[in-house]
């Protein structure tokens, strides 16, 4: 869903009226002595503040210009002025109400004069509007004065704080941000598998989260994909074989645990051939070191992963003795260079031990301390790692078990063996190191390489390279020109005379601009989702953190709000103001990963729903009364839908259909267009003078809801038309159709339904049954009553039949019948992360922080590219037609080899 935003920065202030341009001179206020000025002030103070309340808001986002607060900052100067008498009052106003460069000294008086006039000593004054009762007999000037300097300040503040100043801190904020992690990288590393192997916390009790990556959560169909043909060597004791254990429930649920449990365990799934062996070695001896050198032998086939570790039974066979301790700190010395040896061609881990539990350890098993298990571990540690002199040892250390044990070792129920939760993630995490860098799953970046550029992408690179590299050219060569036309003095009568410059920007400097800003936020969308730059966190949803802020926000827009002039159904503000607080809420939904609780999930469904709907009743409504079918309209909509997804496609190396919303938003408009479009075309004026042309669009309309319901119900009929070529470049993901079939089957009807709901609706205001004067209802008070009970019981009907929903699939199968009673690109890549599966991490460490620094960022983001996108689309799609049509043989030419170069890519990698 696109995000709604302000107008850019310069545009004119909404809330200041066209009749308090002018400044106020101190004329009209000082007539009369001070205590006939100071009701005079109190009264400006007070309009003043409430016009800062509104301005403040839009100030912030850069729809207020400079001039404004420039002459606000004037008048107050001069209310100040007035009162002590002085009279270069005017001086500074005129200054205040000028230019920003000219109004910078005139500020810095102010301040002094309103100290000044703090300074002063009390007087009494009548109070013009009702003050607290310590206050009423006599005023200080502190209230008034609070009043005015609040209002200055926020006027300063907005004036600096523009749209503008906004995206230059955001980039500095990226700059900055860019520059610590790459530094952490090169300090600390950039192997994101060592993070995984050693480092992490839990989200929830259950929920594990590496440092900086995302750990996939694999399945048992993907766990054998990766397997396949494969041997896995677990080595150890009793902890090894419960790893063990977990790690074979990942291949196969059903697999019991039974057996001889100080014996050797097979495993084998013969339709993926997949095999993994526990072998019983409890201590670190001469027969755990048997059991590896035989697999250092050529001649033997070795297993492509290797788990091992022990320890326990070392310090409870010798008591915890420190004899022990030596023995074990030499047979692990001895079996490090086979270990090191097998690391060249496997993967081998060495598994740490755990902590216990020691309350609850059994008599027999007392010795066993976390005291002594830190020793056994520090000594592995120190041997394993300096088995090689002078390069890093292969040999992993799998320590991160260590700390999940930590937080659950006290649900284990001999203090000795983990709770089975503890296990699988354990397993997990070993599925996750091997298995990521094979199936590369979008949710795993931990263990995953930066993906390799395509030839799309170094292509892409050139392009916004040269686009940079030329506006840099056109910038210096404009700035040379502008130096040689500055002011002169002539020599007879000494004044600087100015040289006429034509200041009007041409569209080839437009058009590089924006390719060079495209480029370079490009370029942070890279760094954010492919580049392994910034850190990612996997999604974790609790009630609190969709629901608090939720509330937040409703709240807030309780004290936001402005009067608007249109008095329409379902006019323009009213469906802007609609889409961005459903915006709000699907981004909310997004980041906290409320997708897993399914009434929130099936609520979410009806916003979609609901989008569709406005998209349905204004391209109808459009149609309808304007009677506009050309080309340059279509070509209009369609390049600001798709412009950024495409070029996303390109950069980011995704299917058009992964952006599913916008390829969903386009079919739906083109769909409308073409029923609306073929002859005959039924237009409102046409129609006024007929009824007959009613029931012809009413036919068209029934027309089009019997090829929805034919394609909805025949899944063969749909996925054939939409896997043609070039079609299925569009519409496939991951090889087929099915995924964009399920997409436009849940809301198949809403967009028929939004554009019968215009054409009954326009219908009826056209034969005057709607009337919609200024200020009257569009029905009266018992039917709007009516219809408001009917829409809240609708509602409620709908969240509790959302609330017994067993699960997703019976939902999305009723949700097309009962949805029609009730800022999307950029969050993909730079707020959330792995392709909307994560969330990017810019701030480790502190969750609130980073979410209020990358969503600042991600709206100056959004903002620049809306902005971008409208300045392209005025020079690519001209209003002239046979411009136009040039233009348009280019885009088709360029699609062609974009679909060329796609399909040889898609050779390659297979």
């Amino acid at each position: 869903m696109p995000l709604t935003l302000p107008p850019p920065a310069g545009a004119h202030d909404p809330v200041t009226p066209e009749g308090h341009q002018e400044p106020v001179t101190p004329e009209h206020r000082a007539s009369g002595p001070p205590s006939q000025a100071q009701p005079l002030l109190r009264q400006e103070a007070k309009g003043e503040e409430e016009e800062g309340e509104e301005t403040g808001v839009q100030g912030a986002w850069g729809t207020a210009t400079a001039e404004p607060g420039w002459r606000v900052w004037g008048k107050a100067a001069e209310a100040a002025a007035a009162e002590e008498g002085q009279g270069e009052a005017r001086g500074a106003a005129a200054a205040g109400s000028g230019s920003p460069a000219g109004g910078a000294g005139g500020g810095r008086g102010s301040w002094r004069r309103l100290l000044a006039w703090l300074r002063r000593p009390p007087q009494c004054c009548p109070c013009a509007a009702p003050l607290p009762r310590s206050a009423a007999h006599c005023c200080h000037g502190g209230t008034k004065m609070a009043a005015l300097a609040y209002n200055l300040g926020k006027r300063e503040i907005n004036h600096y704080f523009s749209v503008r100043s906004a995206k230059v801190l955001a980039l500095v904020a990226v700059l900055l941000l860019a520059a610590c992690h790459l530094a952490s990288r090169r300090y600390r590393g950039n192997d994101s598998c060592e993070y995984l192997l050693s480092s992490g916390r839990f989200l929830g009790e259950k929920v594990w989260q590496p440092h900086s990556c995302m750990m996939h959560k694999y399945k048992i169909s993907e766990a054998k994909n990766c397997l396949v043909d494969k041997h896995i060597a677990f080595i150890g004791d009793s902890r090894i074989r419960q790893l063990f254990y977990s790690f074979v429930k990942i291949i196969n649920p059903q697999f019991k645990e039974e057996g001889n449990k100080h014996g050797n365990i097979p495993f084998e799934d013969k339709i993926s051939s997949v095999k993994v062996d526990f072998l019983w070695h409890p201590e670190v001896n001469g027969s755990m070191k048997q059991c590896i050198k035989v697999w250092t032998e050529d001649s033997v086939a070795k297993p492509h992963v290797i788990v091992a570790g022990a320890a326990t039974w070392s310090i409870k066979i010798h008591n915890g003795s420190n004899e022990a301790l030596s023995q074990y700190k030499m047979n692990i010395t001895s079996i490090a260079p086979l270990l090191e040896k097998l690391a060249k061609t496997s993967d081998v881990y060495w598994v740490l031990q755990d902590p216990v539990y020691e309350d609850l350890l059994s008599e027999n098993r007392k010795m066993i301390t976390n005291e002594k298990i830190d020793a056994y571990n520090e000594a592995a540690v120190s041997i394993l790692n300096s088995s090689t002199r002078n390069s890093k040892s292969n040999v992993k250390m799998f320590s991160v078990s260590k700390l999940i044990a930590q937080e659950t070792i006290t649900e284990s129920l001999d203090g000795l063996h983990l709770p089975e939760s503890s296990r699988e993630t354990s397993a997990m995490i070993l599925m996750n190191v091997y298995c990521n860098k094979i199936l590369k799953p979008v949710d795993g970046s931990c263990c995953q390489p930066r993906p390799p550029l395509t030839l799309i992408q170094k292509l892409a690179a050139c392009f916004f390279t040269l686009s940079i590299i030329g506006y840099l050219i056109f910038y210096i060569i404009h700035r040379n020109t502008h130096r040689k036309n500055k002011p002169c003095t002539d020599l007879e009568s000494g004044e600087e005379k100015k040289n006429i410059i034509n200041t009007s920007v041409s569209p080839l400097e437009i058009l590089l601009q924006s390719f060079c800003k495209l480029g370079l936020i490009m370029a942070y969308f890279y760094m954010c989702d492919r580049a392994n730059l910034f850190m990612k966190e996997n999604k974790f949803y609790t009630h609190s953190t969709f629901f608090i802020p939720i509330i937040y926000i409703l709240v807030l827009g309780v004290f936001y709000n402005e009067n608007t002039k249109e008095t329409k159904v379902l006019n323009r503000e009213q469906t802007d103001e609609w889409k961005g607080w459903m915006q709000l809420v699907i981004l909310i939904y997004h980041i906290s990963g409320a997708s897993t609780f399914l009434p929130v999930y099936m609520h979410i469904r009806v916003l979609v729903a609901a989008y569709l709907f406005q998209t349905g009743y204004g391209h109808f409504s459009y149609f309808w009364i304007k009677g506009d079918f050309g080309i340059h309209r279509v070509c209009q909509v369609l390049f600001r839908l798709n412009f950024l997804v495409v070029v996303l496609c390109i950069v980011m190396d995704r299917p058009y259909q992964f952006y599913y919303f916008v390829p969903l938003v386009t079919v739906w408009f083109m769909v409308i267009y073409v029923t609306l479009a073929l002859w005959p075309q039924i237009i409102q004026k046409k129609a006024n003078g007929n009824c007959f042309w009613h029931f012809g669009l009413l036919l068209k309309l029934a027309f089009l809801l019997l090829c929805i319901c034919f394609l909805a119900y025949s899944q063969g009929a749909f996925e054939k038309i939409f896997s043609l070529w070039p079609l299925s470049k569009c519409f496939e993901l991951k090889g087929n159709v099915y995924e964009w079939w399920f997409r436009w089957r849940l809301d198949r009807y809403v967009v028929f339904h939004g554009m019968l709901f215009a054409f009954i609706y326009l219908a009826l205001q056209k034969r005057q049954v709607l009337s919609e004067g200024k200020g009257e209802p569009l029905f009266s008070n018992k039917i709007s009553n009516f219809l408001l009970f009917i829409s809240v019981v609708s509602f409620l009907t709908y969240s509790i039949w959302a609330s017994s929903c067993k699960n997703k699939a019976e939902c999305n199968e009723l949700h097309p019948s009962v949805s029609v009673v009730q800022l999307f690109i950029c969050q993909y890549h730079i707020w959330l992360a792995a392709d909307t599966r994560g969330i990017l991490v810019l701030i480790p460490g502190n969750p609130m922080l980073n979410i209020i620094v990358s969503t600042f960022i991600f709206v100056c983001v959004a903002h620049e590219i809306s902005q971008i996108t409208n300045d392209l689309a005025q020079i690519i799609i001209p209003k002239d037609n046979s411009s136009l049509l040039k233009r348009l043989a280019c885009i088709a030419a360029f699609f062609c080899g974009l679909l060329i170069l796609s399909s040889i890519q898609d050779k390659s990698r297979h």
